[in-house]
């Protein structure tokens, strides 16, 4: 019976020489002798490894219906709070002069002096450019207000005007479809829209 032979294969053996070098992380060259291939390569820690670099490439695609209907919802509500955040913060400096100011004020005639002095103040200040926000914009800000205060709109108006006050702007605003007593739930309801007042809070040097 012949024997079979064994057919050997000689593969070319491609020699990869790693230079002694510091570990810099940077891509080195270093060729020897019977080098056939120049090879980079890269000393990160103990690991010495091969190290290339692709082109760029630019992977796109056409959002869906639902994620243009996201994407519009989302910018609506950012700019809404770029707009009225200005508006939230100057509210609670208002509001806690105005509590520091009470604090002083024991008698009863003038806590209320005090009230319609910053009250009139305060048309001044924010009449026009509140009148000018949305209704949408409007819910955006009273959410912001309840964030920056932790006090709801109808809160601090029950609190400063009286109930009966507090009732009749309550009912204005849910003829506009909006709401008083809105409040801001971080971790729920409003879980979108935190981080983009974190976000514009940054600018203000705020939380």
């Amino acid at each position: 019976m012949v024997k079979r032979a064994h057919i050997r294969i000689l593969l070319p053996v491609v020699l990869l020489v790693f230079a002694l070098a510091p570990n810099s992380g940077k891509a080195q060259w270093k060729t020897g002798v019977n080098d056939t291939l120049l090879v980079p390569y890269v000393v990160v820690g103990a690991d010495t490894m091969t190290y290339g670099e692709m082109d760029l490439v630019i992977v796109s695609a056409k959002m869906t219906e639902e994620q243009k209907a996201a994407f519009r919802k989302w910018t609506r509500l950012r700019n809404a709070v770029y707009v009225t955040y200005p508006y939230a913060i100057k509210a609670s400096t208002v509001i806690n002069e105005i509590n520091q100011g009470l604090s002083r004020i024991s008698d009863p005639h003038k806590r209320q002096d005090f009230i319609k002095s910053r009250e009139r103040d305060l048309k001044r200040e924010f009449t026009t450019p509140l009148t000018n926000l949305s209704v949408y914009q409007g819910k955006v800000l009273m959410k912001l207000i309840n964030r920056e205060t932790n006090n709801t709109c109808y809160e601090l108006i029950k609190e400063y005007k009286g109930g009966f006050s507090a009732q009749f702007w309550q009912t204005v605003a849910w003829v506009f479809g909006s709401s008083l007593k809105q409040q801001y739930d971080p971790g729920g309801d409003d879980s979108e829209m935190e981080p983009i007042v974190k976000e514009v809070a940054r600018m203000y040097g705020r939380t």
